[in-house]
């Protein structure tokens, strides 16, 4: 689960007594039939409608300060941005925006606020049942046992002058374009159980875990004894868990396909969230501080994709394909596999894929 029961339901019951204590005047959004408002912003009335209220209860100040800016006019705007890149021109006459500088501002602002609300809405498996829970979750779908989640390096294209070199050449990524990327962690289900801030496209995978939070606590220890799953990029060690490059046996075969089993999840689930949040095809120019605002695009994505999940809102169609995860980038000196690490992985294949079960089947 992206986020614990307990704590959504505390999230409800607070939305509740904020809507019975402060009745305002009816939303923008209500001028608009259903069909109109999925096309404008991808999402459904209901997951709108707590969306505005998880936002005004984050700025609850912001009318007092801005008048002419309610909450539920500045959640339009933004929603509009994520869900096709740009601030359409139908809701930027809805509401009256004619200076060409406010919709962005207004973008920008929310998306900080939206991104913090990601301590809420993308949250880790901390307790014993809650990771015992995922990992059962994780076995039924893929037969690994003890996995947490699932690494995945998403990469977002970003434009770069390439007049500027050396910084033209950080963002070039393995696929040939400039990108900023981002290490994110999925459930079997596809919700997104952490994300970590991006960076430029051209790091690699295992510099984005051994520098990630999330990384150090694994690795440390924080979380147990349990594992993530990992592409090609990243290195075995004792709590991710990696492909073999070269499987010798039947077992190490079935192994490796399982593997790639739930990275198919996660692929899929990227270009999901592509789909529904098209700004996050092209996030625009490259700017002093800017890798700042992207990540708040992007974290601010990743909290309404989960909250989307739960109100089960289906994705827009499919609209060309779907872009593949980006070939490999190696660190320039390899690093070696611990024997333990190697040892571990072994001993895992040989209890679990000795046998075809009937998951893996």
């Amino acid at each position: 689960m992206a986020f614990a029961l307990p704590v959504w339901l505390a999230v409800q019951e607070e939305l509740l007594l904020q809507e019975e204590s402060d009745c305002g005047p009816p939303s923008c959004f209500d001028s608009l039939d259903d069909e109109a408002l999925f096309d404008m912003f991808h999402l459904t009335r209901p997951c709108i409608a707590f969306i505005v209220d998880a936002v005004r209860i984050r700025m609850k100040d912001c009318a007092a300060k801005s008048p002419a800016r309610s909450v539920d006019t500045m959640v339009m705007v933004a929603l509009n941005y994520y869900a096709h890149g740009i601030c359409s021109t139908a809701v930027l006459q809805r509401l009256g925006l004619k200076h060409s500088n406010d919709p962005m501002n207004i973008v920008s602002r929310v998306s900080d606020v939206v991104a913090g609300m990601s301590d809420q809405f993308i949250s880790f498996p901390l307790f014993v049942e809650a990771r015992a829970g995922v990992a059962a979750a994780m076995h039924k779908s893929c037969g690994i046992p003890d996995v947490l989640g699932v690494l995945a390096p998403a990469h977002f294209k970003i434009r770069v002058s390439p007049y500027e070199r050396q910084t033209f050449k950080s963002f070039l990524n393995t696929q040939g374009y400039t990108s900023v990327v981002s290490q994110m962690i999925f459930d079997s289900d596809g919700n997104i159980m952490s994300v970590e801030k991006c960076c430029v496209g051209g790091t690699c995978e295992q510099e984005l875990w051994d520098t990630s939070f999330k990384g150090r606590e694994m690795e440390d220890d924080l979380h147990g004894p349990f594992w993530v799953i990992g592409g090609k990029g990243y290195r075995q060690s004792k709590h991710v868990l990696a492909p073999l490059s070269h499987p010798a046996n039947d077992r190490e075969i079935r192994f490796n396909e399982a593997h790639g089993k739930i990275y198919e999840v996660i692929r899929t689930t990227l270009g999901t969230m592509k789909r529904r949040f098209r700004c996050l095809l092209q996030l625009g120019f490259t700017e002093e501080g800017s890798l700042n605002k992207k990540s708040n695009i992007i974290k601010s994505c990743c909290v309404l994709h989960n909250i989307a999940k739960k109100f089960s809102v289906a994705p827009p169609p499919t609209a060309g394909k779907i872009e593949p995860f980006n070939p490999v980038k190696q660190p320039l000196v390899p690093a070696e596999i611990h024997p333990e690490a190697q040892k571990a992985r072994q001993e895992l294949i040989d209890a679990n894929f000795s046998v075809v079960s009937r998951s893996q089947d």
